[in-house]
């Protein structure tokens, strides 16, 4: 079977398999492409640009309260919510941004400047009464309202993120082949060969920020949506960050698919280990982690660059 026609099975199997699974295949299959598509938003700025964020917690907080808020205060619905909740992300992703490009920050400090804004925004949300502070705000579920992003089963959140992927993964296949993508590119490889060669480095690291930001705090509306409750720990904390640039590294940073790969690989794996180790505290989170350091020490360039490397050298052949 050619890669074509194994795409075009897996595509119509995530269409028209779901209304026949059960209720808890259904869940993890959401939770699967929820991490897929926070992976590709990451991949955007971490993997295509090279600038690796541990920090995109900010923005997915940002637009999960941006849109929450607004939900409860003005009765706005969050489907307009979420698109003035990533426009406020990318705002702050690009103020974020220009202060570490703009004095040079790269590498493990630029990581770091970006986990210290999420870091202090969780402080802000904890301490600030007027967005819940520590106690977090509850999406009212008490009615099923499409309009208002609330549905009463499973199903339609399932096809809601299946079509948020689909439009990030379309989003990303067209940037890696514009002149942006080219660009994001060679920045990555040595940025000061991209600016001898004309790339405003400065200016294509933001235009990445600046999508990244946005799409994340769309996914942060959806996750608020779902699970009708956030909190700051919760959406500004560290495992959201992590979460959202695992499944990019474990299938390969800076390709279309590797995001989507390796959150088909992970989140199973996750709810496996936790099922086999239940009632031990942390048993399944230390074996879970030392699984996802043996992939990373013996997969550099994730799933997708093994499956390359096999395809070169059965080509040498």
């Amino acid at each position: 079977m050619g890669a074509k026609a194994a795409g075009a099975l897996a595509v119509a199997a995530l269409v028209a398999l779901p209304p026949l699974l059960p209720k808890y295949h259904l869940e993890v299959l959401i939770s699967v492409l929820f991490w897929a598509y926070l992976g590709i938003a990451w991949n955007l700025l971490g993997g295509y640009a090279g600038q690796f964020s541990f920090g995109h917690a900010a923005f997915f907080g940002i637009g999960a309260y941006t849109s929450t808020l607004l939900l409860l205060r003005v009765g706005l619905t969050p489907w307009v919510g979420m698109v003035l909740g990533g426009a406020l992300a990318a705002a702050f992703g690009l103020f974020e941004g220009y202060l570490s490009f703009r004095y040079g920050l790269k590498g493990p400090y630029f990581s770091l400047v970006t986990l210290a804004f999420a870091e202090m925004l969780r402080v802000v949300a904890v301490n600030t009464k007027a967005v819940g502070s520590s106690l977090g705000l509850v999406v009212p579920t008490t009615r099923e309202a499409a309009h208002l992003f609330m549905f009463s089963g499973k199903l339609p959140y399932y096809y809601i993120i299946l079509a948020m992927g689909a439009l990030a993964l379309a989003l990303t296949w067209k940037i890696g082949r514009s002149r942006l993508g080219f660009s994001l590119a060679a920045v990555r490889e040595n940025e000061d060969a991209a600016e001898t060669a004309g790339v405003d480095a400065l200016a294509t690291k933001l235009r990445a920020m600046a999508l990244s930001s946005f799409l994340t705090a769309l996914g942060g509306t959806f996750y608020a949506q779902y699970f009708a409750y956030i909190d700051p720990t919760i959406t500004f904390g560290p495992s959201v960050s992590i979460g959202a640039l695992l499944p990019a590294i474990v299938g390969g940073a800076g390709t279309v698919l590797g995001p989507v790969l390796g959150s088909f690989v992970l989140t199973p794996l996750s709810e496996l280990t936790r099922y086999a180790l239940r009632g031990r505290a942390g048993a399944d989170i230390m074996l879970y982690g030392a699984i996802l350091v043996l992939v990373i020490s013996f997969l550099p360039q994730g799933i997708v660059g093994l499956v390359r490397e096999r395809r070169a050298r059965a080509g040498r052949r």
